[in-house]
């Protein structure tokens, strides 16, 4: 049985303008709009309501912004994911940011050893050894998981790292990726959207291979993957992406794996899509890939 869960926080993304807040907290909302949990034989899991956005008073050297409500909120949606999945339920969050998958890490940490499926245009890998700064953790969420970075948001509960870097992979990223050295380094797996555009399914193939070991894996999907022509209604559209046949054709096999227990959309932000238009053809790909 599937289970859509709505994870509308926005507080790991820089404002995309002074006082204005990051619209992807409409994103489960657009994507309801256009039928979705009918569309996919779900049932509606709710919401898990995300703390106040604000980053009044933080300056570059403090930190990851709105760390302290991230990790309530972390714990938050690691309880419902976690509870969703021993009920045996495939969990759809829909977001909000790439910083939701901390709540699914955290959950499944609890549950046994899981691995992630990183599917980002970018690798997400910021720390303080490779930038001078941290600060929104939608750029750091990669290398959260894997336990790199502030203790009260890589080690809730004493359960760090959620993720190993044998047990994570990354799909996506474009070729001028700041810190995919330092992710080759660690040991996990790339597949830059070149090559997914090529052929999408051996990518899936590969992955899938790689994490055959493990209890399960769940799939993370900032949907910046896609090319700015296809997608432009995200924070950092970027070209050299891949377009929606290519999702669907990555997404198909590794949603279908017996082992992958869920997932995560994030970073659309209908702020950005006025006629509805990104909104629609997300998810009618978003329905293909688990058909």
């Amino acid at each position: 049985m599937r289970v859509v869960l709505d994870g509308p926080s926005n507080l790991g993304l820089r404002a995309p303008a002074p006082g204005v807040v990051p619209g992807c907290y409409k994103l489960a909302g657009a994507v309801r709009d256009r039928g979705f949990l009918g569309r996919i034989g779900a049932e509606d899991g709710g919401c898990v309501t995300p703390p106040r956005y604000d980053t009044a008073g933080w300056t570059p050297g403090d930190g990851v912004f709105n760390a302290e409500a991230m990790a309530r909120y972390t714990v938050q949606v690691a309880d419902r994911v976690a509870g969703f999945v021993e009920q045996g339920k495939f969990v759809v969050l829909l977001g909000g940011e790439c910083s939701n998958l901390l709540g699914p890490a955290l959950g499944l940490k609890r549950l046994g050893r899981y691995g992630v499926v990183y599917i980002d245009g970018h690798s997400d890998f910021r720390t303080v050894g490779n930038s001078p700064y941290v600060g929104a953790a939608g750029g750091e969420a990669l290398a959260l998981v894997t336990g790199r970075g502030q203790a009260d948001l890589t080690d809730l509960e004493g359960l760090g790292p959620y993720m190993l870097d044998t047990d994570a992979v990354l799909l996506g990223i474009r070729a001028d990726d700041e810190y995919v050295g330092d992710v080759e380094e660690a040991g996990i797996p790339v597949w830059p959207a070149s090559a997914i555009a090529e052929e999408p399914e051996a990518a899936a193939r590969g992955t899938l291979a790689h994490l055959d070991h493990l209890d399960g894996f769940w799939v993370h999907l900032d949907v910046d993957i896609l090319d700015a022509e296809v997608m432009p209604a995200v924070d950092s559209p970027d070209p050299g992406g891949i377009d929606h046949d290519q999702l669907r054709a990555l997404l198909g096999p590794l949603l279908a794996s017996p082992k992958c227990v869920g997932f995560d959309i994030g970073i659309f932000d209908p702020d950005l899509d006025p006629d509805g238009r990104y909104a629609a053809e997300l998810t009618d790909s978003l329905v293909a890939a688990l058909s």
